[in-house]
């Protein structure tokens, strides 16, 4: 340091910043290394969605150019002639029909009913804790055993929807058997399981809302319905999405619970394409039909979620 002016000459200030620029590279040399070590972490799951999702899926579109049976040791390749069979199946299109209404109908009650008992809880209430348990409760239950739970409820024979019909000297309902009846109880059977999910996520998304602008909302003189529209449901947007994305893909694959009701029928009925795809390998014998069925399910599937997922995502972006 000069004595008469104080100031520091230039190679002295040159020398102070030379360490730290040097010392910064061994840093980022160390943050390349960990992070190419991470991709060491991701290769189990990458293996496993590889032999577990990726090769059946390719292995099922191999298949669904065959006319293999699902036993012999030899088949035929037969071209698109499985897809043509596909379009021009009757049967295909009342599945897809039942499908979509599985998925989108136990969607819209599945959102409805959980918004509204996550509103619920939200407030203070006597016996909260016990209420979300109670409605919680049969996400926990088997698909399977929910199906069956409810088919003695429905059944013609011993239900105990016939016992009360009788009872009050009424005919008995054979709704299990009905076309126009059996989708819809399906449908509200496996909302009734898992409109638990809805439930916890909305009240997540509730309560990490501030207090505060509904508080400053309040001060304007918004009413409640105003405070829910404009508040509420805009902060909710990320809830909404995960809820939805989960529905549909649950919904278009159901497949325990029609098989406990009605396994599919009277006919094909209320056959889901899981379940169609299901009797087609192993009632049928007509395998390479149900890898064709199986690839145009997981093509719906994908479509409708990768939409659901795009929309409100947008939706998201312009809260």
């Amino acid at each position: 340091m000069d004595a008469e002016t104080g100031v520091k000459p230039m190679n002295d200030i040159t020398k102070a910043k030379q360490p730290a620029a040097f010392t910064s590279l061994p840093k980022q040399k160390m943050q390349k290394r960990q992070n190419s070590s991470l991709w060491w972490m991701y290769m189990p799951a990458v293996l496993v969605v590889s032999t577990f999702i990726i090769y059946p899926f390719l292995n099922g579109i191999q298949l669904s150019f065959t006319n293999w049976n699902g036993f012999s040791q030899t088949y035929q390749w037969i071209g698109l002639e499985q897809y043509e069979r596909l379009l021009q199946d009757q049967a295909t299109w009342l599945v897809v029909k039942n499908t979509l209404l599985y998925g989108i109908g136990s969607t819209i009650l599945q959102n409805i009913i959980g918004l509204g008992y996550a509103l619920l809880l939200n407030q203070s209430l006597k016996m909260k804790a016990i209420t979300r348990t109670v409605i919680y409760l049969p996400v926990m239950i088997s698909p399977i055993a929910m199906g069956y739970i409810w088919y003695f409820v429905f059944a013609y024979q011993g239900g105990a929807l016939n016992d009360v019909v009788m009872l009050f000297g009424f005919d008995q309902i054979n709704a299990l058997s009905n076309p126009q009846f059996n989708t819809w109880i399906i449908v509200l059977v496996n909302t009734y399981q898992f409109v638990g999910i809805a439930m916890i996520i909305y009240l997540a998304g509730l309560q990490s809302i501030p207090k505060d602008y509904y508080e400053a909302a309040q001060l304007d003189g918004a009413s409640s319905l105003q405070q829910f529209r404009r508040i509420t449901l805009p902060l909710l947007m990320p809830s909404i999405t995960i809820n939805v994305v989960l529905n549909v893909i649950g919904g278009l694959k159901l497949f325990d619970v029609i098989v406990a009701l009605t396994g599919g029928g009277p006919g094909d009925s209320s056959q889901s394409m899981s379940t169609f795809m299901y009797d087609l390998y192993f009632k049928r014998q007509d395998a390479g039909y149900a890898a064709t069925q199986g690839v145009f399910m997981a093509m719906i599937i994908l479509i409708i979620s990768v939409a659901a997922l795009i929309y409100f995502k947008r939706k998201e972006t312009e809260v």
